[in-house]
């Protein structure tokens, strides 16, 4: 069974996309097969991301309403043979998501052998999220160190209570991480310090992510920035998916890199 892993955010402009296609190929360049989808009907950005916007032919809600073979619609990333992109649609009404669409896409993906199941949601109540939430084994919550960002987790921790199907079955836990994005080291820029964003939504620290021009530059380029693990966010990012799969890394991962030590995080670096 592939593992549906969901990436929410209670407002845009966190970096949810980008951290997105970064767990999503940092998973796939360790050998699972892994498909990431946007599920941001009308503002599609995933193919940006990825560098493959002149491939896309079909998307999701081409698959969803019967015009497009789920085989067809998915394009194989040029990063690595393991990660698989289905985009989503630029001129379709987000009323074109629905459930049983979505359960059919999560069983065709599963037939196509995925390990791994990513959700790029869109921010907040539209229905492309919570149909997401409905569906996901674990879910990463991503936020900037501000109030306002952090205001709008602890709102899509509640939607995620109201809205999940194994929650609302008493099916099992759904998992909730935090992945702090956008952090600065130097406090310049953070209205809220990590440990007060921990705290304050009760949930376990993914991973933390600092702030980087490196990250815009891979954006424009259609390279994630995990690619690149000399950088402190791709660097970061990379430690993010290895706790996401298990390894159990210590803090002070985050804590020298914020301090632009070696020590652990070189280690980290050289595997």
């Amino acid at each position: 069974m592939a593992t549906v892993i969901v990436l929410t955010s209670g407002k845009g402009g966190v970096g949810k996309t980008v951290a997105s296609v970064s767990v999503a190929l940092g998973i796939a360049l360790r050998g699972k097969k892994t498909v990431v989808v946007d599920l941001d009907i009308g503002l599609r950005n995933i193919d940006l991301a990825l560098g493959c916007e002149r491939r896309v032919i079909f998307d999701l809600i081409n698959v969803m309403q019967g015009e497009a073979e789920l085989k067809d619609a998915l394009i194989r990333d040029r990063h690595s043979d393991n990660l698989f992109i289905l985009p989503a649609s630029q001129t379709r009404d987000k009323d074109a998501l629905s459930k049983n669409g979505m359960a059919k896409l999560i069983d065709g993906l599963q037939e196509l052998e995925f390990e791994y199941i990513i959700f790029d949601s869109p921010p907040g109540l539209e229905r492309g999220a919570k149909l997401s939430l409905y569906f996901a084994d674990e879910v990463i919550f991503v936020a900037n160190p501000t109030r306002a960002s952090l205001r709008g987790c602890d709102r899509m921790l509640g939607v995620l209570q109201q809205e999940s199907k194994k929650l609302q079955a008493g099916d099992g836990e759904v998992p909730e991480r935090l992945l702090i994005n956008r952090y600065r080291s130097d406090q310049s820029g953070n209205t809220i310090s990590r440990q007060q964003m921990v705290d304050s939504l009760g949930i376990d620290l993914l991973g933390i992510v600092p702030e980087s021009q490196s990250i815009a530059d891979a954006s424009e380029s259609g390279t994630p920035v995990i690619t690149d693990k000399t950088d402190p966010a791709g660097a970061a990012f990379d430690v993010v998916v290895s706790r996401l799969l298990g390894e159990n890394l210590p803090v002070e991962a985050e804590n020298e890199l914020m301090a632009g030590k070696g020590g652990l995080f070189d280690k980290l670096l050289r595997r």
